[in-house]
């Protein structure tokens, strides 16, 4: 009696289920990424893509939506039905920064979005333009402090991971460096490589190649430890103690999505991060991959949230 008393407790469950999540997915799925082609967050995502449509059996469309440090593209996904057909490969910046710079932001992270898993964290890399006469941090520094000397920085965007790594070395080293936003990291790389600007933080999965090339100059990593994929580079904190800034990506569906589509959406997004391919494609770019469960994601977010509310509020950061 017991088995087809089982049986039937299975397929109760099945039937609870609202219809399109029983056959999801019946069409492609789009990963909105919300930056421009060609940045740190776009290359993840196409990475992961080809591997969860091969999984799911339906394409994985990436759609970049850039802007306002990620919050547009989020704000769109937030916004979207939450069926699962359309999910957003966000940041720290849209994530956890964007409602402490602007409190008229059109969504909260936690109450309109469901993590489905942290995909990376990665290291940025404090560079800079050939010309600029510094060769470390303690350099650049004593440069900035001069008088009638003004350096400014790119970033990709307000609230981005680039920005909050040079305002955190600005009130940490009591120096005035100005800001330049750019929507993504892609345009913010083309003027420094120019030298539109002097310095910036870049995403290690990008800027590698241009330093070894001597396009830019590497003086730092803002993470905890040295890059394995640049360790002649110290830490930024070997000079200026306590300094640490990483950066962060993951998955997320609109709030409501039906548990069951997140969980297949988390065990293929899972599958693609520890594929030996990405895993080697990602670590030799300076990414790290995470791939955690739903709760563990909502939980980082969370505290992310309240550790960068400090610095915004301490710097007196803005949207504009």
């Amino acid at each position: 009696m017991k088995k087809p008393l089982l049986l039937l407790q299975l397929l109760a469950a099945a039937l609870a289920l609202p219809a399109g999540a029983q056959q999801y997915p019946a069409k492609p799925v789009r990963m909105v990424v919300p930056f421009p082609p060609g940045g740190p967050t776009d290359v993840v995502a196409r990475l992961m893509a080809p591997k969860m449509a091969e999984a799911l059996g339906q394409q994985v469309v990436v759609d970049n939506r850039g802007g306002a440090g990620g919050a547009i593209g989020t704000e769109q996904v937030a916004k979207s039905a939450p069926d699962g057909y359309t999910i957003v490969m966000g940041t720290i910046g849209g994530l956890a920064v964007a409602k402490s710079l602007n409190p008229k932001l059109g969504y909260d992270t936690l109450r309109d979005l469901a993590p489905i898993t942290q995909s990376v964290t990665v290291t940025s890399v404090l560079v800079t333009h050939p010309s600029v006469p510094a060769k470390n941090v303690k350099e650049l520094l004593a440069l900035a402090k001069q008088s009638g000397k003004r350096l400014n920085y790119a970033s990709s965007g307000n609230g981005t991971i680039t920005h909050l790594a040079g305002e955190l070395l600005k009130l940490m080293a009591k120096v005035d460096i100005t800001h330049v936003a750019y929507k993504g990291g892609a345009p913010a790389l083309v003027a420094l490589v120019s030298g539109e600007v002097d310095m910036s933080y870049e995403n290690s999965l990008i800027i590698t190649p241009h330093i070894k090339s001597g396009r830019v100059k590497g003086l730092a990593v803002t993470g905890a430890k040295r890059s394995a994929l640049l360790p002649e580079l110290p830490t930024i904190g070997e000079t200026l103690k306590g300094y640490s800034a990483s950066g962060w990506y993951g998955l997320l569906a609109p709030a409501a999505t039906p548990k069951p589509v997140i969980a297949r959406l988390h065990t293929e997004a899972v599958k693609a991060l520890r594929a030996p391919d990405v895993v080697d494609k990602l670590s030799g770019q300076g990414a790290e991959p995470v791939a955690s469960t739903p709760e563990e994601f909502a939980a980082f977010i969370r505290s992310e949230t309240d550790k960068w509310a400090n610095l915004v509020k301490a710097a007196n950061m803005r949207t504009d």
